[in-house]
């Protein structure tokens, strides 16, 4: 067994201690940041500014606001860093540009809108998840995301945002995981098939599947003929809390076993592992707590996961690998990924 040493070992930072009465209060105010993002969002900020920069003075005018607020609104935006401003001009930051602009590939505002609908208007529903451990606003046996499934424009903007996530890691899994080892791949709850797209250039090889709902077969149509991968991509359409997952050489579940009980990522697991031939290989990539759980951002994650999802928590690369391992699976390989995520890579005896 292999481990990765420049993926998962990283410096812990020590904080240093808050003294200033102010920046307790900031500690506690941190929340007015997610507010202002979603303002901005919901007033038209960043579309309008992807038209054109602009003054406060003109995008005041622009997008209707009260004077009163603006100057403060656009220069706290710039001192978060999604807006630049240059003398008296305001224009999009390179992430806002890229994430902020609705109808843009790797546009985000939608699935941040809906996931901060899921958590509730404020962290009260924080509170009241640590209280009760029920998410906010959502029946306990609900299965995550269905409300998507039935919103065309919801649908789209959550694959919009799930492409801009594994945007990211499908180069990284890409160029870093030994592909030339297997011939066919499956991703499960792939979605329209971003990864599986990216996998497939990258390794002309290659033959993928991606095993998600039904109605996201249209979806991964236009994606596989636009990437030109068309002839190698299959969609299998079904539900893998209640349908067996197909088959292949190598079993992909990515930002999934986050979202289901802990039973359901055992039996996923196994799944995969039975599906498989022998040599072949399960990866499974979320945005994982790190083993020492000191690392504050996917512990961050992990808490609007609980709050947003039923059953919904990040776990450690030591939970899946004793996951893996109880499904007859050898550790070989733990990743270091893009976007708060971590892949651990299992693979079947030969």
């Amino acid at each position: 067994m292999t481990t990765d040493n420049d993926t998962w070992t990283q410096p812990v930072s020590v904080p240093r201690p808050i003294d200033d009465p102010f920046d307790i209060l900031l500690v506690g105010w941190s929340f007015v940041r997610g507010n202002l993002l979603m303002s901005a969002l919901e007033l038209g900020v960043f579309e309008e500014l992807g038209k054109a920069p602009g003054t406060a003075e003109q995008i005041t005018q622009r997008l209707g606001l009260h004077p009163r607020g603006a100057r403060d609104f656009l220069d706290a935006l710039a001192a978060l860093g999604v807006l630049e401003r240059d003398g008296d001009v305001y224009r999009n930051g390179p992430a806002a540009d890229r994430h902020l602009i609705p109808g843009r590939h790797g546009f985000v505002g939608g699935f941040l809108a809906m996931t901060t609908q899921f958590m509730g208007t404020g962290w009260g529903s924080l509170a009241s998840m640590l209280r009760t451990g029920d998410p906010h606003g959502q029946d306990a046996g609900t299965v995550p995301f269905e409300q998507v499934f039935r919103d065309p424009e919801r649908l789209r903007q959550f694959l919009s945002a799930m492409d801009s996530l594994n945007g990211a890691i499908g180069p990284e899994l890409a160029r870093r995981f030994d592909w030339s080892r297997h011939s066919s791949f499956v991703d499960i709850g792939g979605a329209r098939g971003n990864l599986a797209g990216t996998l497939l250039l990258a390794h002309p090889h290659l033959a993928g599947g991606v095993f998600d709902r039904p109605v996201m077969g249209p979806f991964l149509e236009e994606l596989a003929e636009d990437r030109g991968v068309l002839d190698r991509m299959t969609f299998h359409g079904g539900d893998f809390f209640v349908d067996r997952i197909p088959g292949a050489d190598v079993v992909i579940f990515g930002n999934v076993l986050h979202d289901c009980p802990v039973e359901i990522r055992r039996d996923l697991i196994a799944q995969a592992a039975e599906a498989i031939p022998p040599g072949g290989a399960v990866v499974v990539y979320d945005p994982m707590i790190d083993d020492e759980r000191r690392v504050v951002d996917n512990l961050l994650l992990s808490l609007i996961m609980m709050v947003q999802s039923p059953a919904g928590n990040e776990y450690t690369p030591a939970d899946c690998r004793g996951w893996m391992e109880e499904a007859g699976l050898q550790v070989e390989e733990v990743l270091k990924l893009p976007a708060h995520a971590t892949a651990v890579v299992g693979r079947k005896p030969a």
